[in-house]
């Protein structure tokens, strides 16, 4: 277990070394000048210049990513170009929001979609599997931005049962967190029952049936563990998939964690900031696919790490 885990640290270093190459490499490759956001429009070439040296943006290609990639091997984002402050202060004091609104949305989207998965699949062909279908696939399918405007108007304008935005309560997360777990939900509730009936086909379940066993133990202690591990595995994606896809949500509710954070950089074309949040999104991937591995062989023993 210790050499496995090693040995996924160390690839997850190589990974996430090769995303921030490729990272500064489009960005380095945009049109906008970062010296110019900063100077203003009226500034004269002779003061863009000077920002330019003194961010080292006049150097080549390869010795900007030298200084960066030497800088966070020591733990150093860089420093934001507008707002004068080191990056990792600045995700530090977003990212327990963004965290935070993750794991609601995730719970969100697992009870959703494991429960309509599950239904579905005990119900095959019938009206209830055919809504299900209807809307997993209106959710895979609909954008972030118009289902968070959509509960935006409809629970907290029309009905006004939740406030419009911000950040610090309960009644502030529900919104923001049921609109990515719908979005999500979709996915998961495809696979659940995709998943469950071929394992309610497998032998074992047959056998189960035949030696008398009731239908919740069959359902609950030996074919849902088994229909549940694509799942499993889904969410290490999903959390990165969440920490890069909470953009739009966060901005819509004026939620102040770092999908806000990172969209008004690109906004700005504050360079640090971009970089920083692309690699904890990055890591967050990572992350979320190691502990993914380490918990299926915890619901199946027949799973062996290697």
């Amino acid at each position: 277990m210790v050499a496995y885990i090693a040995r996924r640290l160390l690839q997850s270093v190589l990974i996430l070394l090769g995303i921030s190459l490729v990272t500064f490499a489009l960005l380095y490759l945009l049109p906008a000048d970062p010296a110019r956001q900063i100077a203003g429009r009226s500034a004269t070439a002779e003061t863009v210049a000077n920002i330019r040296e003194q961010l080292g943006l006049n150097l080549p290609f390869y010795q900007q990513y030298l200084r960066y990639a030497v800088g966070l091997l020591q733990g150093d984002f860089g420093r934001s170009y507008l707002q004068k402050t080191e990056v990792a202060e600045l995700i530090a004091a977003r990212l327990p929001a963004s965290l935070l609104l993750m794991a609601s949305a995730i719970v969100c989207e697992l009870v959703i979609g494991i429960g309509l998965g599950l239904i579905a699949a005990l119900k095959r062909g019938s009206a209830f599997d055919n809504a299900l279908m209807l809307f997993s696939f209106v959710g895979v399918s609909a954008p972030q931005f118009v289902v968070a405007i959509m509960m935006l108007y409809l629970f907290s304008v029309l009905l006004g049962w939740f406030p419009i935005g911000g950040y610090g309560t309960f009644s502030h997360l529900v919104l923001p967190s049921l609109t990515l777990g719908i979005l999500g939900a979709g996915w998961y509730a495809r696979m659940m029952r995709s998943s469950m009936i071929d394992v309610l086909r497998q032998d074992f379940i047959r056998t189960a049936r035949s030696k008398g066993l009731r239908g919740r133990v069959i359902l609950f202690r030996h074919a849902l563990p088994n229909a549940i591990l694509p799942v499993i595995a889904m969410i290490g994606i999903d959390i990165g998939m969440f920490m890069s896809g909470i953009v739009v949500v966060e901005s819509v509710f004026g939620w102040p964690g770092i999908g806000q954070l990172a969209w008004q950089a690109i906004q700005r074309v504050d360079i640090p900031i971009i970089m920083g949040v692309t690699l904890v999104s990055a890591c967050a991937i990572v992350v979320g696919n190691l502990i993914a591995d380490l918990v299926a062989p915890l619901i199946d023993p027949r799973i062996k790490i290697r």
